[in-house]
């Protein structure tokens, strides 16, 4: 729900300062550079590091991270025109974006479709087992009665106040009352994901909140995620999005390793060091890719 909206405004005024650097021709796989492309999100900044290190030590010495470069529109027509030559992405939403009328949820099936429906000229590489995704979470008390699950907090809704971001209402809430019975006393706007809705579970103003599966906010504040049985969300497991042609098997082969190697909550702590900690991404990405093997080509 949250990835690769509305990003860098930046983008406009450097495009005007110095021409649009994902207009083709410039770069990317016409020159033989590797350039990463990321989103303003964090998360996004970190994982293009770490393939920026994977990469180079495979012997990628030409590889360049770009800052923040745009809506999936953007950065689709950049990779069509190889100015970008791979991006970190979330399988459902990327399935998302080429089969508007996608019905797969689970990991295996979003993957599955999306290898099919990826139009020629990418390529998707393998998908790493970690997630971003919707979750659903509410505070210990709540959890306390029994509510562990979509299907548990189904006939409770009429009595719960649910906190999450301005679209929820009209992607979400004729879905979670097909699947679970599930109509809430009121969906409240708060943000997506961000410090409002942390503020308004703690506070109790809403009793039900949507979050991110690596948000670092669930486990410290002790809210308790349930779990989507019914498969309502769509997986958003991290998966390469590559202009075919731009990488090689060595570089490709690098990739998949990092894929392998990330979990969810590997990345919820990488995001902790980032966003909490203020730590550069440069470093954190080293680390990861040291702690996991990943630095001997």
């Amino acid at each position: 729900m949250k990835r690769w909206g509305i990003l860098v405004a930046g983008l406009a005024l450097l495009a005007s300062a110095c021409g649009n650097p994902l207009s083709g021709g410039g770069e990317g796989g016409n020159t033989g550079d590797i350039i990463i492309g990321a989103s303003d999100v964090g998360e996004s900044s970190l994982l293009a590091q770490i393939y920026a290190g994977a990469l180079r030590n495979v012997g990628a010495h030409n590889v360049t991270v770009r800052p923040p470069v745009g809506s999936r529109e953007v950065v689709v027509k950049a990779l069509q025109d190889k100015s970008l030559s791979v991006v970190p992405d979330y399988s459902g939403n990327l399935l998302r974006y080429f089969d508007k009328n996608t019905a797969a949820t689970t990991s295996e099936d979003v993957y599955a479709q999306l290898k099919q429906k990826i139009p020629a000229g990418f390529t998707v590489l393998d998908q790493s087992p970690a997630q971003d995704k919707d979750l659903l979470v509410v505070g210990k008390e709540l959890a306390a009665t029994g509510v562990k699950t979509f299907s548990d907090l189904g006939p409770r809704c009429k009595d719960l106040v649910m906190g999450g971001p301005g679209q929820w209402s009209s992607r979400w809430k004729d879905r979670i009352k097909q699947l679970y019975g599930c109509e809430f006393k009121e969906i409240r706007t708060t943000d997506t994901g961000g410090p409002v809705t942390v503020a308004a579970l703690k506070s109790g103003d809403v009793q039900v909140a949507d979050l991110f599966s690596t948000s670092a906010t669930i486990a410290s504040n002790g809210f308790v995620p349930l779990d989507d049985d019914k498969h309502m969300f769509p997986a958003q497991n991290i998966v390469p999005l590559v202009a075919k042609g731009t990488l090689n098997d060595a570089e490709t082969a690098a990739l998949n390793r990092v894929s392998a190697a990330l979990t969810t909550e590997q990345l919820t702590e990488l995001n902790v060091q980032y966003t909490d900690e203020k730590r550069n991404a440069k470093d954190i990405a080293g680390e990861f890719l040291q702690r996991n093997g990943l630095l001997t080509s």
